[in-house]
């Protein structure tokens, strides 16, 4: 695994055969080394006979999970919320305060996505895809200035698309983050999407 991003960056042709440095970081459920003192983190290059570093662009990480026990009120760097996020992951039933961040935002968005069945993800790529051709019909309709009477319903047509891709979602137990961040609509309008949609649907068909 090491080797493909060095192998990657070569060129065709002519080269200096400068590299960027590799990391390779092994995320581990288990004790490798129970036997010896154990270390949580490991950092490891390539040395020599001398014990001179050989190549200082190469490196690898080890981490150990079974050993970082570090609970939600112990976290100090941002390292150990990662830590803490990749060891509790599948235990969550809620974003933890102290996680409520964009980057762990969206990797709880991933984590919800990688879950779905084949069933439950091709709905979730339809969904989104509707989101985005109505939203990229608002884009190109919407002109600055004084709305007419066609953007206005334009704009009443994305508003009812957007609710009813949030109602799809929120039946193939979407989780609420995900839809506000396709979306854009808060939680107390997605939590009401599916009564607004029903209601919607059948004031559609009585006038």
């Amino acid at each position: 695994y090491s080797t493909f991003p060095i192998r990657e960056q070569s060129e065709k042709g002519d080269w200096n055969f400068f590299l960027l440095p590799v990391y390779f970081i092994a995320i581990l459920d288990f004790e490798y080394d129970e036997n010896t003192t154990s270390k949580f983190r490991r950092d490891v290059c390539l040395k020599d006979q001398d014990g001179d570093i050989f190549f200082d662009k190469l490196n690898f990480k080890f981490l150990q999970m079974p050993l970082f026990n570090k609970q939600e009120n112990e976290l100090m760097t941002h390292f150990d919320k990662w830590l803490y996020f990749l060891k509790n992951l599948e235990s969550f039933n809620h974003i933890p305060v102290i996680l409520n961040e964009p980057i762990f935002q969206k990797g709880f968005e991933i984590a919800e996505i990688s879950h779905l069945n084949v069933e439950q993800y091709e709905q979730y790529k339809k969904s989104l895809v509707q989101y985005l051709e109505v939203k990229n019909v608002f884009d190109t309709a919407f002109e600055e200035g004084e709305k007419s009477g066609i953007e206005k319903g334009i704009e009443k047509g994305i508003e009812k698309g957007i609710e009813k891709v949030a109602k799809a979602l929120k039946e193939q137990n979407i989780a609420i983050e995900i839809i506000a961040e396709s979306t854009g609509l808060s939680y107390e309008a997605i939590k009401i999407t599916p009564i607004f949609c029903a209601i919607q649907e059948i004031l559609d068909r009585v006038f």
